[in-house]
């Protein structure tokens, strides 16, 4: 469930990459996952672009930051750097241009190459509305991510289909990801609590009094 309040405070902060060559759409889904809109006039991405989407994964609100990144070839230099510190990505092709598919690899191997070894991607076919023009079957879609071990859908920007759903996948996926890590963290480190409790020796001195003497034991335990 989307939310509005971006002033709510959040449990987690997530930052996440659109990533694709230029013109498949990656400007319109984010405007679709930030103010719900689309411009059929949308200009090329110059640098970078971010905008905030907040969503709730079961009891907890997940903030995350969503970086456009520019398709262009020339500003491929300059936007490697932005792969630092992104748990996910959405990485986009048009499904009516299949050069934006064919180039794909090579999107695979700099994501891999900048981004963690666990970041969750997700490969987008986008401009499903212009099926009529389609030169990347779905099916073709579908077995470069089994191939490639990602997950995969097909959106609409324009129609607002399957933009939230993509989205939430990666998201979910991302929360999953990072509460077993969590959960592996909290054990190792109450094993390690429990290693020192059982290592220490506590020192207890227990005073007899009598009449006529007194005397001290001191244990060790």
């Amino acid at each position: 469930m989307a939310v509005n309040s971006f002033d709510e405070e959040c449990d987690y902060l997530f930052k996440a990459v659109l990533i694709g060559d230029s013109a498949v759409g990656k400007s319109n889904i984010l405007s679709r996952l930030a103010k719900n809109e689309f411009h059929l006039d949308s200009k090329p991405t110059i640098g970078v672009e971010f905008a905030y989407k907040n969503i709730r994964v079961g009891d907890k609100l997940i903030k995350a930051q969503i970086w456009d990144t520019a398709g262009q070839e020339r500003f491929r230099a300059i936007t490697s750097s932005y792969y630092r510190g992104a748990l996910g990505a959405l990485l986009v092709y048009d499904i009516t241009r299949r050069t934006t598919f064919e180039n794909l690899k090579k999107w695979l191997y700099e994501v891999r190459e900048f981004g963690s070894s666990d970041m969750v991607i997700i490969l987008v076919g986008n401009k499903s509305d212009l099926s009529y023009l389609r030169e990347v079957n779905a099916e073709d879609g579908q077995s470069l991510a089994q191939l490639e071990g990602i997950a995969f859908m097909e959106t609409s920007a324009k129609e607002n289909f399957n933009v939230e759903e993509a989205f939430h996948q990666m998201v979910r996926r991302i929360h999953e990801i990072n509460s077993k890590k969590d959960l592996e963290m909290k054990k190792v480190n109450d094993e390690r609590a429990g290693s020192i409790l059982q290592g220490t020796k506590e020192i207890i001195c227990i005073d007899e009094v009598s009449a006529s003497t007194k005397t001290s034991h001191c244990c060790s335990y």
